[in-house]
């Protein structure tokens, strides 16, 4: 009894100081987004950016909690690396030796997280400098406009970048939950006070109906509760596995299941998609093409072909993210290997088809769904006549699915040493 009690004190213990830790590294972070970048006249470039009503700043204010709009040394948030991470799953998949090297266990992936470091770097460099570009031709934004000077800003916003990544991961090692998409739920709500004191601003001004009020937290409050749903939703296929002989011991045959979630993909295919339409967007402001101007017109936010192609984007990357996450030929050949099969089908390539099969028709109900948490801003803003509804679907798809996991997480700290979890 006394040694149960001793490991309950000592988990708890042990969840104490990672929980601190998590908070010291959003103190810092936080910290950091007040800390300007030298050489810019914040308060020019917030003039600037609001009036231009483009919704590809909104996107960055928000994702980064604020810090682009400020221009700190966080303005990038942690854009590079996800970026960097999509690209080399997406490399995993198609360059023989990469994927070899995901099969290697911990050494290979070490030196795939390695190389993610390495393109994050590549990646901030390019984007700090033409972000830092673009914003020198606005009007007073840059105090001494220079060669010297832009380098200086580009390299600031770069390292600011590469430190979010290094406190991501740090917070991944000795904290609670996945770093890097704590980083971003934190900055998303961060921006909630200033999005609930700006709503009741406009209630005030009588620019929007209390209706209009009501029906967004009814839709909010639907939309986190389908998240929570379609991220725990699950198909169990039951898997059985017969005697086998291991050197001289006998294994019992044992069933058990295998899970395959409606949604593996996870919140990647709208980043996708949301990546894909800002692009036209982002080249329009380094370069003065007309037709780069009118294509990112056209699929600016809130036009009707925004919402057809995020909608088609989403869906269409679910399907393509979900079979790379999630692999019937390997699932099947390992099953094979360890003497397990699925009853009524033959083991082999008849399982991977039926395994394909089944993740097919979830994977159908998971891209519909998550087409229209992506659209539901634009959607929103249509219905309640509310502007800029930045904190919509896609921020509440973030912030639900992490905080569920992170809170898994947690419960698996707690009932480690059979302690029961606080979720009971």
């Amino acid at each position: 009894m006394l040694q149960g009690m001793n490991q309950a004190v000592h988990v708890t213990g042990d969840l104490r100081r990672r929980l601190l830790f998590t908070l010291l590294m959003f103190l810092i972070f936080r910290m950091g987004v007040w800390i300007p970048v030298p050489g810019v006249d914040a308060a020019t470039l917030q003039a600037a950016l609001q009036s231009s009503q483009v919704s590809l700043f909104g996107l960055l204010n928000l994702f980064s909690g604020g810090a682009f709009f400020t221009f700190s040394i966080f303005a990038m948030s942690i854009f590079p690396y996800i970026n960097a991470s999509i690209i080399m799953q997406l490399l995993t998949t198609v360059i023989p030796s990469l994927e070899e090297l995901s099969k290697e266990g911990q050494e290979g992936q070490k030196k795939i997280t390695q190389y993610t470091r390495y393109l994050t770097v590549a990646l901030a460099l390019v984007q700090s400098f033409g972000t830092t570009i673009t914003l020198s031709r606005l009007a007073g934004v840059v105090k001494t406009p220079g060669l010297g000077t832009i380098v200086i800003i580009a390299l600031t916003l770069s390292v600011g970048s590469i430190l979010l990544m290094w406190i991501g991961e740090l917070i991944t090692e000795y904290g609670i939950g996945n770093g890097i998409s704590l980083i971003i739920v934190a900055g998303i709500v961060a921006q909630l006070p200033g999005g609930v004191g700006t709503l009741f601003s406009y209630l005030q001004a009588g620019t929007v109906s209390i209706f209009s009020v009501l029906l967004l937290l009814v839709v909010g409050a639907a939309v986190i509760a389908g998240v929570v749903a379609f991220t725990e939703a699950e198909r169990r296929i039951p898997v059985q596995y017969a005697k086998r002989m291991q050197g001289r011991k006998m294994y019992q045959g044992a069933t058990t299941h295998l899970p395959i979630k409606m949604n593996p993909a996870g919140v990647i295919p709208v980043i996708f998609a949301i990546a894909l339409l800002i692009l036209p967007q982002t080249l329009a402001s380094y370069w003065n093409n007309a037709v780069l101007h009118n294509i990112a017109a056209a699929i600016a936010f809130g036009q009707p072909l925004n919402l057809v192609l995020q909608f088609g984007l989403v869906v269409a990357f679910t399907f393509f993210y979900t079979f790379i996450v999630f692999k019937p030929d390997d699932v099947a050949d390992n099953l094979k290997k360890y003497g397990g099969f699925i009853p009524g089908i033959r083991p082999g390539k008849p399982t991977a088809e039926y395994l394909t099969r089944v993740a097919s028709r979830l994977v159908v109900m998971g891209a519909l769904f998550l087409g229209i948490i992506a659209i539901m801003p634009t959607l929103m803003v249509g219905l309640t006549n509310i502007p800029n509804i930045y904190f919509g679907g896609t921020a509440l798809l973030i912030v639900v699915m992490v905080t569920v996991e992170t809170i898994k997480q947690i419960q698996a700290q707690l009932v480690m040493r059979n302690y029961q979890g606080f979720l009971r």
